[in-house]
C-alpha cells in the first residue's frame, strides 16, 4: 500500500488564502479541515474542485446539522477528526483521548486552541495542526499514512 499525504487545516477564520497557499505548497491527495472558517472550505472547493475534502465544524461555524466529531478510513488508519471544542481541549487532552480510544482511533486530529502539537499518547497519534488563519506566524500540518501507521509534522506557512 502506498502512502497517503494528507494536509491538515483547522481555525482559518476567513483566511480562504491561506488554505489555498498551504495545498500549493504540499500537493495533498486530500485536505482534512478541523473547523472554523467552514465558508473557507467552500473557496477552497471552488479552486480546488477535485481534491478531496473532509471536515467537521467548529464553534465559530454554526453548523448544527453537521457531526462535530467524525471517524474516517485512511491508508489503512482509523482517524478521528474534530475541532475539540465540545471535548474540552482547551483545559486538558483527557476527554478527546478517551473519546478516540472509545472509537478505536489510530489519530485523533482537533484544532480550536490555536496551538501547534503533536504527540503520541497510549498508542494514539494526536495532532493539532495550529491556525492556518491566526496569527504572525499561521501553522498547517502534514499526516502522512501508511500501512495503518500515522506520522505527522506541523509546518509554519512561509510568508509571501
Amino acid at each position: 500500500m502506498s502512502a497517503v499525504q494528507v494536509l491538515v487545516v483547522s481555525d482559518s477564520h476567513g483566511s480562504a488564502e491561506n488554505l489555498c497557499r498551504a495545498v500549493e505548497l504540499t500537493q495533498p491527495r486530500m485536505v482534512l479541515f478541523l473547523g472554523d472558517g467552514w465558508y473557507d472550505t467552500e473557496q477552497l472547493m471552488q479552486r480546488y474542485p477535485d481534491l478531496p475534502l473532509e471536515r467537521v465544524p467548529g464553534n465559530c461555524d454554526y453548523r448544527r446539522s453537521e457531526a462535530a466529531e467524525r471517524l474516517i478510513l485512511l491508508g489503512g488508519a482509523r482517524v478521528m477528526l474534530c475541532h475539540g471544542h465540545t471535548l474540552g481541549v482547551k483545559s486538558d487532552l483527557g476527554m478527546l483521548l478517551r473519546a478516540a480510544l472509545e472509537r478505536g482511533a489510530d489519530a485523533v486530529l482537533f484544532g480550536h486552541t490555536h496551538k501547534p502539537f503533536v504527540d503520541i499518547r497510549r498508542g494514539v497519534l494526536m495532532l493539532n495542526p495550529g491556525s492556518i488563519g491566526y496569527g504572525a506566524r499561521p501553522t498547517y500540518a502534514t499526516l502522512t499514512v501508511e500501512d495503518g501507521k500515522c506520522d505527522a509534522v506541523i509546518h509554519v506557512l512561509p510568508s509571501r
